[in-house]
């Protein structure tokens, strides 16, 4: 017995060492990696067989790890350096957001794919391994469909096209590392704005400290991904929705004392009778485009459409006699779909077809608004969303409505918005994320 402890703890002290000659190895070749290479922290657990990260231990399998280093030298350096990357990218904070248990294993082998195109593309000293061809053979087919390789990206790619259980499980087997089962925690050790502050840090000092700054795109992407602004698209809703009067009792302005004094007093006479109205913020006309170019693929639309109805309904934002009309546009209005009731959402969300597929204009579908305006369609048309790939060509009059527009993932080179124009940008995660 004795003895078997001996033999751990030489095996852990020997992991120790390895570990803590891979991190120095680390800051060695990418100094600008110092700050979140301090959060996190080694510890080792047995019989775990896998690494796990909670964004402040790296918990390891000391026997796993050497087993893994005497296949392949450089394994730890590597393997610090893929957990290490997921946590900068902000990758897990995205995986905990999705709900749907499939999506989320696509979100997971995403994450790990885009950390090591990073890392490869790096070409940091001591960190290869011998597979490393294979894995940018596996790249280049996802550049032919992908510009970007980002975690959000190489996601979107998956909901959007069949992956075969042998194609996956290649991909697992050259790209995964680590067990994602602690990304899943409601609440992290760390939040998500202390890795974004050193996500930040990580972009100013990359300026100084990379010589080749073509082989650190990969990373600049990454990072800008990890430090974009995140929107809450159910308070930005809340935009669009109107002052109305809405029949239910107004239980905010009712004085119970006084009510509860007059039936002691005069028996069934109260002196206050309860506010029979209630002015609150309910969501009366309304408008949805659809861009149904080739380019906003049918899932994620539908996706988008199935949040947004999501977020209407769990904040009670619609009327009882409701007047929403779904537009479906590339370069000219295919179809407009109204809506009075949430039978008739439900239906569309079920059966709805999307049409189109052609270039992206956005004018036509304010041309057809503002048609039905001067129809005397609309009662009191507050908002227009449109979802969008943001590669279309812009009204160049303001709008007599309010007009929110919805980007799928940002792009430095989408065309500028005009000024009138509210701007928000949601990932594929986001969008399927449930409400």
């Amino acid at each position: 017995m004795a003895e078997d402890k001996d033999i751990d703890k030489k095996i852990e002290e020997l992991a120790g060492r390895v570990m803590g000659t891979a991190r120095d190895s680390c800051i060695i070749a990418m100094r600008f990696l110092d700050a979140p290479l301090s959060q996190i922290k080694v510890r080792f657990k047995k019989y775990i067989g896998t690494a796990l990260c909670d964004g402040r231990e790296l918990t390891l399998d000391p026997a796993w790890l050497l087993r893994r280093c005497r296949e392949e030298r450089n394994f730890a350096v590597r393997l610090y350096l893929h957990v290490l990357m997921h946590w900068v990218f902000s990758q897990p904070f995205a995986y905990s957001r999705i709900e749907n248990e499939r999506h989320r294993q696509f979100y997971s082998l995403a994450a790990d794919i885009a950390v090591e195109t990073v890392i490869l593309e790096l070409e940091i000293p001591g960190a290869s391994l011998g597979d490393d061809g294979r894995r940018r053979d596996k790249i280049r087919i996802l550049r032919k469909y992908n510009e970007k390789i980002t975690a959000p990206a190489i996601y979107r790619y998956f909901l959007t096209n069949d992956l075969s259980s042998e194609g996956e499980a290649e991909l697992k087997e050259l790209f995964c590392f680590d067990d994602h089962t602690t990304w899943k925690s409601e609440e992290a050790v760390i939040s998500l704005a202390d890795w974004q502050r050193l996500s930040e840090r990580i972009k100013a000092d990359l300026k100084t400290f990379s010589k080749n700054q073509n082989k650190s795109e990969g990373l600049s992407e990454n990072l800008e991904e990890a430090t974009r602004e995140h929107y809450d698209y159910a308070d930005i809703l809340q935009h669009f929705s109107v002052m109305g009067e809405n029949v239910q009792v107004n239980d905010e302005e009712f004085d119970y004392i006084y009510y509860t004094y007059g039936l002691s007093l005069y028996e069934n006479m109260p002196l206050v009778e309860p506010l029979e109205y209630k002015d609150v913020k309910k969501v009366r006309d309304f408008v949805i485009v659809l861009d149904t170019s080739a380019s906003c693929q049918g899932k994620t639309v539908r996706a988008f459409l199935s949040k947004t109805y999501s977020i209407l309904k769990s904040q009670e934002s619609f009327f009882s006699h409701i007047n929403v009309h779904i537009v479906q546009c590339d370069n000219e209005v295919q179809s407009d779909t109204r809506i009075t009731c949430d039978e008739d959402f439900e239906e569309f969300i079920r059966n709805g077809k999307l049409t189109g597929f052609g270039g992206t204009d956005y004018r036509p579908a304010f041309s057809y608004v503002e048609a039905l305006l001067e129809k005397g369609e609309f009662e009191n048309l507050k908002g227009l969303i449109y979802f969008t790939d943001g590669y279309g060509i812009y009204p160049e009059y303001m709008p007599e409505f309010d007009s929110m527009f919805v980007f799928l993932d940002d792009d430095d080179k989408r065309m500028g918005l005009p000024p009138w124009a509210i701007k928000v940008i949601l990932s594929a995660e986001e969008i399927e994320t449930e409400n």
